[in-house]
């Protein structure tokens, strides 16, 4: 494979209703979409999911942008890879910035399923045709307003709710919605939103039967986290902690969660996410796959991941209408009896909504 051209396109899409999490509100997703084209006329299609401000990793849309446009790009530019493999020797000067990194690594993932003629889940080693899917449930103004969010969640069939917390919003909230939904699977994200002397409040989430607590701590505090996870019953998933196939590893060894949350952007791509599913399939340690909040294209990738045989819990991946009232792809991502279908078409699937991008693009970069 060798890129010959590339497209960048800057792009504020806006919610259908604010999104509220311990690190503030979103009215709109601000993402960058890379378009990358062959010398034989194949297009993939990638997302670089990082927010315009770094709250949630050191990266944010702006700076991730002018790495793509400045370095990362014009290192791929008429290199000749044999697969989408390769690119993490090519940035391995590149440190961290895996955001940037990711929306190459699964575009190049698109384009490669694209030339061999297979949908991007089989070339990834899928085997499912169709993968559960759960919701992400911001933070609400009240109990009363949350259980409103999750019984529209659950008449919509979603398999698996996940509500953000944080201090002074989170025991009440969930006891609510558990008392309200005894059998819901239900769990809690808190963002990184405590530290472990709240251990005593977090101890208390024990009693709501939740599939686990997300985050709770800093993202770099795993000694703290295994402290934590050996005075809770609730299992610790990890998300901001796990960045690379070496934080999994460390998880394991000090027992700092049981769950990781794979987030194909944060972690660099598909061929890290890979790795870190393999990880943790080889060491029962349960994975399932989050979102960021992406577009339709982010989303495609995060169900060609779910379909690998690792993931086991449902994963964060919506309906396109759950977030957006125009997605970038069509058709759009619709939900079928709490499941979505995998597609069996090449790459990853769906097509460019062109009309949309346009509308809703602020910066573009042609190369």
């Amino acid at each position: 494979m060798k890129i010959t051209t590339a497209h960048l396109y800057k792009i504020n899409l806006p919610l259908q209703s604010p999104f509220i999490t311990s690190f503030g509100q979103m009215t709109t997703k601000d993402f960058t979409l890379l378009v990358l084209n062959d010398e034989d006329g194949y297009s993939g299609y990638g997302e670089c999911s990082a927010f315009s401000c770094p709250f949630y990793t050191e990266e944010f849309r702006d700076s991730a942008y002018l790495l793509l446009k400045n370095t990362l790009i014009p290192m791929l530019l008429n290199q000749e890879l044999a697969s989408p493999a390769e690119l993490k020797d090519l940035f391995a000067v590149i440190k961290r910035n895996n955001m940037a990194k990711a929306a190459i690594d699964t575009a190049m993932w698109d384009l490669y399923a694209k030339r061999n003629h297979q949908s991007l889940a089989k070339a990834i080693g899928g085997n499912k045709k169709e993968v559960l899917a759960g919701i992400s449930i911001g933070i609400q103004p009240s109990p009363t307003a949350l259980i409103k969010k999750v019984r529209q969640a659950v008449q919509a069939g979603y398999q698996r709710v996940k509500v953000k917390i944080k201090p002074g919003a989170d025991y009440q909230f969930l006891k609510a919605v558990r008392n309200e939904f005894p059998h819901l699977k239900l769990m809690a994200d808190a963002n990184s939103a405590y530290r472990l002397q709240d251990s005593k409040n977090l101890q208390r989430l024990d009693e709501l039967n939740l599939l686990m607590i997300e985050q709770p701590l800093e993202a770099d505090d795993l000694l703290h986290h295994a402290q934590l996870q050996q005075q809770l019953i609730t299992p610790i998933c990890l998300d901001e902690s796990i960045n690379s196939l070496a934080d999994a590893q460390a998880m394991e060894q000090l027992g700092s969660g049981r769950i990781i949350n794979i987030k194909i952007s944060k972690v660099g791509g598909l061929t890290i996410a890979k790795e870190i599913q393999s990880f943790a399939q080889t060491h029962q340690i349960a994975c399932w796959c989050g979102g960021m909040l992406g577009s339709g294209v982010a989303r495609a990738v995060d169900i060609a991941a779910a379909a690998l045989p690792g993931y086991t819990l449902p994963n964060d991946i919506s309906a396109s209408q759950r977030y957006f009232a125009h997605d970038i792809i069509n058709p759009e991502i619709k939900l079928n009896d709490g499941k979505i279908n995998v597609p069996t078409n090449s790459g990853i699937g769906y097509e460019l909504n062109w009309n949309t991008i346009h509308r809703y693009t602020i910066e573009e970069t042609s190369f």
